[in-house]
């Protein structure tokens, strides 16, 4: 981006460089043109957009990058991490019944994975570096659409958001469609001030990457319709089309996949959102209740001074939320963390709202008033990121612990591990993907206990579970112990298993030790003639009777 001077350095006055050119009207054009070369002079040339870009990037990845090997994977990471981890067959099996919308990300965690290796750390490398740029572009942004300490402020307020950290550090696509959002907005705000074919070719180029990253982001177009259609108003005839040859062609590489991903929906159909989810949107948008009131209080207020541009960010701040919500029975997409890409909106509106008391941010003459008040914002402007530091901090330090509600695998790998013996099984009772979690913890145990149960694999199913033995007896006569990883909320180990399941257990084993972890039970099993184990079937398991991380 910050390759040319023409990428942050267009005129704040609207989109009207654009349009005059096009018309090549006389002297309106030539004043529009001087207006544009005298903004982009006050901004400086490519150091400046250069410094704009890097140093709100290494802030969001100095947060980003502490303790980010710390917090075990989750359900959904260990998802990333079995489909990145097979074969280009297997996972050419795995799309057609699930997970289509993200074979994107996972073709690239593929090739990341088979580089850097499968530890947390190393898998969680791709999103920091795409949610810290993210801060940078963000900062070119408002550079672009408003004013240098604008762009600077927002990169900076957005690093500090503990959902930057906490995505960022996420084994899942989310830091890749805040990233793809802002690099096409930007993208989208230089074709319209500066056309050419190349930016509206880069523009168009970064249309299916939103939709690759996650289809929910591609909402945002509908706040790059109104930038296109506030540009034509003003008198460019060229851009419409422009838009529509580029709009058309970027989505030409996102609508199959996102036809066939309608056809999985069912994946996800858990996810129906009530009022309350609703009122919590801006607390689980921005990690806190303490950074979300302040960020959005701001935010409203920068809509009063951000002239123009204030439509196309309202859109941006408003459609994405409003139109999954609207349609959640059908499309299950209203999540905080799908919409994600709405917080760099609301962060410059924030940045906006500060900055106009050093001046005008938007109009000809924005950023321009003594030195004495501009000096006066920039101060302030580091105030404001000092405050909602402070408040985020809390925010921050949640973020680097376990999710919540997550069962503590890693620990239970760690007492297998430590008291297995050659010809140990291992079975799982639960609705919380155990098998897969506990073959991500012990994936480098070569003495491993046997899946005892397992009578035909995920591989072979094209999906992410495996078929159990339909005779579990027979499957379980040739263990002489079973560690039973189980993450029942009933406290009945074996009441997540299926029934004919749990009573071959009671039958043939006998409890030997039982180790209570965080939402989890490890109990290790030891064969015996008589059934003596102590432990019942119970109820059937129940995920909704206890809080866990969606």
């Amino acid at each position: 981006m910050s390759g040319t001077t023409a990428v942050d350095g267009g005129t704040a006055a609207g989109y009207e460089p654009a349009s005059e050119t096009s018309a090549g009207a006389g002297s309106g054009g030539r004043r529009a043109r001087r207006e544009a070369e005298q903004h982009t002079r006050d901004r400086g040339g490519r150091l400046t957009a250069l410094l704009v870009f890097l140093l709100p990037s290494a802030a969001a990845l100095a947060l980003i990058l502490r303790g980010i090997g710390h917090r075990q994977l989750w359900r959904d990471e260990h998802a990333t991490w079995w489909a990145a981890t097979l074969s280009f067959h297997d996972l050419s099996q795995l799309i057609r019944s699930i997970d289509v919308v993200f074979t994107p990300y996972y073709v690239l965690m593929h090739f990341w994975v088979s580089l850097a290796g499968d530890s947390p750390t190393a898998m969680r490398i791709p999103g920091a570096l795409a949610m810290a740029s993210s801060a940078g572009l963000l900062a070119l942004l408002g550079r672009r659409l408003f004013t240098t300490q604008t762009g600077v402020l927002a990169g900076f307020l957005f690093a500090v958001v503990p959902t930057v950290t906490r995505y960022g550090q996420e084994i899942r696509p989310y830091a890749f469609a805040v990233a793809a959002v802002l690099l096409s907005t930007l993208l989208l705000a230089r074709a319209l001030e500066q056309p050419g074919f190349k930016v509206w070719v880069g523009y168009t180029l970064t249309v299916p990457m939103i939709g690759w990253s996650h289809l929910a982001s591609l909402a945002v177009l509908g706040a790059h319709v109104v930038m296109v259609l506030m540009a034509r108003r003003s008198g460019d005839r060229i851009v419409g089309w422009a838009y529509a040859a580029a709009g058309t062609v970027g989505l030409c590489f996102v609508i199959p996949m996102a036809i066939q991903g309608t056809g999985q929906s069912g994946q996800i159909a858990w996810n129906n959102p009530v009022t309350k989810d609703l009122v919590d949107f801006p607390k689980n948008l921005f990690g806190s209740w303490a950074v979300a009131a302040p960020v959005m209080a701001l935010g409203a207020l920068g809509l009063f001074f951000a002239g123009r541009r204030a439509l196309p960010l309202a859109v941006w701040i408003v459609l994405p939320p409003l139109a999954t919500y609207v349609t959640a029975s059908k499309l299950h997409l209203f999540l905080p963390r799908y919409l994600l890409f709405t917080a760099p909106a609301w962060v410059l509106l924030a940045a906006v709202a500060v900055c106009r008391i050093a001046g005008p941010v938007a109009g000809p003459k924005a950023g321009t008033g003594a030195a004495a008040r501009r000096g006066f914002g920039w101060v302030l402007a580091a105030a404001a990121v000092a405050g909602l530091a402070w408040q985020a901090l809390p925010g921050i330090r949640e973020t680097r612990e376990n999710a919540l509600g997550e069962p503590d695998f890693r620990g239970a790998a760690q007492f297998i591990e430590a008291g297995q013996r050659k010809g140990d099984g291992i079975v799982f009772s639960g609705v919380l993907a155990e098998r897969r979690a506990m073959d991500y913890e012990l994936r480098d145990d070569k003495g491993r206990p046997r899946d005892v149960l397992m009578y035909r694999t995920p591989q072979e199913l094209g999906s992410f579970g495996a078929a159990e033995c339909p005779r579990p007896a027979k499957c379980l006569a040739n263990a002489d112990r079973l560690w039973l990883v189980s993450t029942t909320f009933d406290g009945q180990p074996l009441s997540g298993m299926p029934k004919a399941t749990a009573t071959a257990v009671e039958r043939g084993f006998r409890v030997v030790k039982t180790r209570k972890l965080d939402s989890l039970t490890l109990v290790l099993f030891e064969k015996s003639a008589k059934a003596a184990t102590g432990v019942t079937s119970g109820k059937k398991d129940d995920a909704a009777r206890r809080k866990i991380h969606t």
